[in-house]
């Protein structure tokens, strides 16, 4: 595929003005440790304001607010006005965003498929970064966000925020000192609930709302308000299923615990839509997958519809609580030789036990976005790496992809290659990098 300048990028999904833009990164200040961090914030939906919510508590400054939809950055400005006593500018232009000279900082909480391409973008204008996950909606352009990362010298965090979690590194602290015995399986859950879906008939985009620009890299399909309303989330072209969107989480908490291993060698994968044969969603709502590292297997079990399952509730978060471990949602259980122990993400906290089902260690849990918020606004001033660095978070996002493309390639066993970026398969190195729609490509080298 032709590679594309940032020029030709910015202009043609139309968030550029003038023929100028971005001929060269436009640089950052340098902070001290008293500097407040300004930073933009690029989506304006509901998980952005959240994550713009907090770093204002932790300390930053909302300078820019940036969406394409007028209602959704309407909302965002006033929220986020209230709750920072300040007026923060408000665009729809990523380019007049990013040549902002009072942005440090941007948080990327768009939908999925503008993760990479926004990131890379804010990393060449010279600006840090904290991208939702999934960071990427494919294996390659993980790996450019990695070296765009590197060849700019900026921070970039990933939100997955349990990496930052005091409980959950006490978890990999006890998991390294051997305690538990070899560990050789890891199980991962997401067991939501959820029902059927159905498309509807397409319509009329709002007036002013430049629909392509939404799309982004995604192939050309007609205006739907049920896409756009999280949808979006039911088909391939924008996101990577659950998998990536939600089971992320602990997919990468229990790599973290494990203490970050070497890629997985193999691939294997079972499901479908079962629950909800018929629909119009593309993606399962049934999935199991396996990778085999070496030293161990991990597995991963996802439902869509089972009503009983419960995520970790923030009254259990929020106190000295544990779940109901076995109707737990979103556990991750890591069995060793001696001892099992179980963890819960975003402050479920975890326990240990032995025979006959007896605990000897726990430690209550608490919500990790805080410490996270925290972690990254000290990086962008100490230029430290963050806990969720993008070169760490790559490895857990290279195994969802790899979960899902095993399973849209006909639920089949794929050996990987890491170093060469590479499946035993050819249908699946298809989806490594999959076509980019003409003018959204990603710039190679970045």
């Amino acid at each position: 595929m032709k590679a594309v300048n940032r020029r030709a990028f910015l202009r043609r999904s139309g968030l550029a003005a003038g023929a100028g833009a971005f001929v060269a990164a436009t640089g950052g200040r340098v902070l001290g440790a008293n500097d407040r961090v300004n930073f933009a914030l690029l989506g304006c939906g509901g998980r952005g304001r959240y994550v713009a919510y907090g770093l204002v508590q932790a300390g930053a400054t909302l300078t820019t607010l940036c969406d394409l939809h007028d209602g959704r950055l309407k909302e965002g400005w006033n929220f986020l006005t209230q709750v920072q006593k300040a007026e923060p500018k408000f665009t729809r232009a990523m380019r007049e965003m990013l040549d902002s000279r009072d942005v440090d900082a941007v948080v990327v909480a768009t939908p999925d498929r503008w993760h990479a391409p926004a990131s890379i973008l804010a990393c060449q204008a010279g600006k840090d970064v904290y991208v939702e996950k999934p960071h990427s909606h494919n294996i390659w352009e993980s790996g450019q966000m990695v070296a765009a990362a590197a060849k700019y010298k900026r921070i970039l965090q990933v939100g997955t925020q349990n990496r930052s979690g005091p409980y959950t590194l006490a978890a990999r602290e006890y998991v390294q000192s051997g305690k538990l015995g070899k560990i050789a399986l890891v199980r991962v859950f997401n067991m939501k609930s959820g029902g059927p879906f159905k498309l509807g008939e397409p319509g009329q985009a709002p007036e002013g709302f430049n629909w392509d620009a939404w799309l982004g890299p995604a192939p050309e399909r007609p205006y739907h308000q049920h896409i756009f309303n999280g949808g979006w989330h039911q088909f391939w072209d924008f996101c990577g299923g659950d998998m990536t969107d939600d089971g992320i989480h602990q997919l990468d908490l229990a790599l973290m615990l494990l203490g970050d291993p070497e890629p997985p060698k193999s691939v294997r994968a079972l499901g479908g839509r079962y629950a909800h044969r018929g629909d119009d969603s593309e993606v399962p709502d049934v999935q199991m997958v396996s990778w085999d590292y070496g030293q161990f297997v991990m597995t991963f079990e996802l439902t869509g519809y089972p009503r009983y399952m419960e995520k970790t509730s923030a009254t259990i978060r929020r106190n000295d609580l544990f779940p109901y471990w076995t109707m737990n949602a979103t556990r991750i259980e890591l069995y060793g030789s001696e001892l099992l122990m179980t963890v819960g993400r975003h402050g479920g906290g975890w326990i240990v036990q032995q025979s006959g089902g007896g605990i000897v260690d726990k430690m209550y849990g608490r919500p990790c976005d805080e410490p996270h918020y925290a972690n990254f606004l000290e990086c962008v001033k100490s230029r430290r790496k963050p806990n969720a660095d993008i070169s760490i978070a790559h490895a857990s996002n290279v195994a969802a992809h790899m979960g899902n493309i095993a399973h849209r390639v006909g639920n089949v066993a794929l050996r990987y290659d890491a170093k060469a970026v590479k499946f035993d398969h050819d249908a699946a190195n298809r989806f490594i990098k999959p076509p980019y729609r003409k003018g959204y490509e990603i710039p190679e080298p970045v």
